[in-house]
């Protein structure tokens, strides 16, 4: 794989995002990853990382968080863009909207969310959870393609793989949330553990439960159709542009300092 810095974590839809791309196995101490490619993108090695694997087999609360992001560490990655179906809580979203979610809150119940169960002691500083340098490279990006975009959201991610109920989504939105997915969390909170930049590109797939009648995973996927080949787009034109080493004001590269007990 070279020199990759980047990676892309796809879900629905993007098994024909590398095509003609090398496909690995890699081993980890968390499981095999089988999912993953490389290939040169805009002029820069690249991975692709397929979350619910080929087909979209693996559920939400089934996917290996901890051996999809411990595989990239060792690949070298120091970058990661990722990208999230998610149902609107805020009502001024849309359905195809894009959401650049700038923290998140966690309602996930049996998923483990860290590396470090063991010693020393270990506390991520999570204040800003996304990085800054890689949100703002999104922005810019979907704005210059004329999209609709938030560029501020708080992320609630639940377990599934069900939808949320009516009373859920009403407590999210009392919470301050803005959009319920089920993908993002521990992914976030696990790169970060690595020192890895993390930002997400979301787009809304439905409304939530109780603003809309009824959700089908249907109408997910054919909203996913719509609006992927422009998620796409944002994408390579946010490697095109990537700087090639990270910014002084990125902390994601410096999260493990002070960070542990001695």
């Amino acid at each position: 794989m070279g020199q990759a810095k980047v990676a892309v974590i796809g879900g629905t839809g993007f098994e024909d995002f590398f095509k003609n791309a090398r496909r690995m196995r890699l081993r980890t101490p968390y499981g095999m990853v089988s999912s993953i490619f490389a290939k040169t993108l805009e002029k820069k090695k690249v991975i692709l990382l397929l979350r619910h694997g080929t087909g979209h087999s693996i559920p939400p609360h089934k996917v290996n968080y901890r051996a999809n992001v411990c595989a990239l560490h060792r690949t070298g990655i120091e970058r990661i863009l990722a990208t999230n179906a998610v149902g609107a809580i805020n009502q001024d979203f849309k359905t195809g909207d894009l959401v650049i979610p700038n923290d998140f809150v966690d309602f996930t119940k049996l998923r483990p969310t860290t590396f470090y169960d063991k010693a020393p002691v270990t506390h991520i500083d999570v204040s800003e959870a996304y990085c800054p340098e890689l949100r703002k490279l999104l922005i810019e990006n979907a704005k210059k393609l004329d999209l609709s975009v938030w560029e501020n959201a708080v992320l609630v991610c639940t377990e599934g793989p069900r939808f949320e109920t009516p009373a859920e989504i009403a407590l999210f939105k009392r919470l301050a949330c803005d959009v319920a997915g089920m993908t993002s969390f521990p992914e976030v909170v696990l790169a970060r553990e690595l020192q890895m930049c993390y930002a997400s590109i979301c787009y809304v797939s439905n409304m939530a439960a109780g603003i809309q009648r009824r959700l089908t995973a249907s109408e997910v996927s054919k909203v996913s159709k719509q609006i992927l080949p422009k998620m796409k787009q944002v994408l390579i034109e946010s490697i095109r542009s990537l700087p090639d080493e990270r910014g002084e004001n990125c902390t994601c590269a410096h999260s493990l300092q002070d960070a542990r007990f001695r």
